[in-house]
């Protein structure tokens, strides 16, 4: 049969498709053993019903057409309270990346609204709580990283879509154009995009050609918007002029290629790579905002305001010498977020875990601080340990 909609949340249930038809019985077992109840058949479009031609108002009654989903308003979450949601968000949605790339790579049409009800999900996550799934999407090994990097970049569209003011339709489609926009990299090689060392010039021009790549994945396939196709095609441009693949500069990028340009490059800077170990959120930042001619300013500056000057997974040291953690941003302010302090400089030791809320607190941050050079290993492990 084919199948046109399951009748619950995507998380609840086994496939990352919510359209196609069940050929495999073991599939229904899935679906049988998981929370859904209740699912919509197309007998149009599946094998299970034989129409003879011209019979089909004998033998049917009309069909009502399923129902358009209710959108739930989205009440506000704790960090603590939306992690665990987000955190099987994000291993779902690295599944449906997995399987798309998969696809692509088998040379099947690429089916991109088959992506809505991840978009969906990302979107009502950021809409809780904006922390907690960009950050934990931050959290991918070098192996992981192609494809977390989509839903990462996905999160981040939708946090700065909603900073700069769009619209959801707007704000959705920025989303999709994020999931979508490094999919060309699945015509390029694993041991390329896995390297470990430094590419070589006949390399780094293969990994260059992945906008154009996806761009006539999207065009050849279905269901992608012309903004998804543009931000695939156009996430590399600068602002200068300086980008590729077509030296586009200023309002000749559109907005949301040039808000894919931040939120690509934010997340490829703070992950670990297979060459390099991520940055700092904080001091990402802070590079970033020193690239002149790299972003549009106005789209970085909503950017910043969106994750915060000290995103989730800084590390701050704050004036009476603790060292801490930023675990969430603060209601008043984006320099008085909640940061979890484990560490004294003036005594050079661990000290008990306690998060401190800096809105309700006399401390303050006085900058930001290199774990290295205080021999301090696995700095994330004090904030994502609430997803345990």
């Amino acid at each position: 049969m084919h199948l046109q909609a399951f009748c619950g949340s995507w998380l609840e249930h086994p496939f990352w498709r919510t359209k196609f038809i069940l050929t495999d019985p073991a599939d229904i077992v899935l679906i049988r053993e998981s929370a859904i109840r209740e699912v919509w058949i197309d007998i149009a479009k599946g094998q299970d019903v034989l129409v003879q031609a011209g019979a089909a108002e004998e033998n049917f009654e009309t069909v009502e057409t399923l129902p358009p989903p209710v959108r739930q308003l989205q009440e506000k979450a704790t960090f603590a309270n939306e992690v665990k949601r987000a955190s099987r968000i994000v291993e779902k949605g690295r599944e449906a990346v997995v399987s798309m790339f998969q696809e692509a790579r088998m040379g099947k049409a690429i089916e991109a609204d088959a992506a809505a009800p991840l978009v969906e999900e990302i979107s009502n996550s950021v809409m809780r709580n904006p922390g907690a799934l960009i950050s934990l999407a931050r959290l991918k090994t070098a192996d992981d990283y192609t494809y977390l990097h989509s839903v990462a970049v996905c999160a981040l569209m939708i946090a700065l879509a909603r900073k700069l003011g769009l619209d959801e339709q707007e704000t959705r489609e920025a989303g999709m154009a994020g999931l979508l926009h490094d999919l060309g990299k699945a015509g390029v090689p694993l041991e390329v995009l896995n390297k470990p060392g430094k590419l070589t010039e006949e390399e780094f021009a293969l990994v260059k050609r992945h906008p154009e790549q996806g761009y006539k994945l999207l065009s050849e396939g279905k269901g992608a918007s012309q903004a998804s196709m543009d931000v695939c095609l156009h996430h590399h441009e600068k602002f200068d002029g300086s980008g590729y693949p077509e030296g586009l500069a200023g309002e000749n990028i559109s907005l949301l290629a040039r808000m894919g340009a931040v939120c690509d490059v934010y997340d490829a800077i703070t992950s670990n790579r297979p060459y390099k170990a991520g940055w700092d959120p904080a001091e990402s930042i802070k590079r970033m905002a020193e690239w002149k001619g790299h972003f549009d300013p106005v789209v970085f500056q909503a950017f910043v305001k969106s994750l915060g000057i000290y995103p989730v997974g800084s590390l701050v040291r704050l004036e009476s010498g603790k060292l801490g953690v930023v675990t969430e941003q603060g209601e008043q302010s984006l320099l008085k977020p909640k940061v979890k302090v484990f560490f004294s400089t003036k005594s050079q030791a661990y000290i008990k875990p306690e998060t401190i809320d800096l809105g309700r607190s006399a401390e303050k941050i006085a900058g930001r601080e290199d774990a290295e050079k205080w021999g301090i290993k696995d700095v994330d492990r004090y904030w994502a340990a609430e997803t345990a």
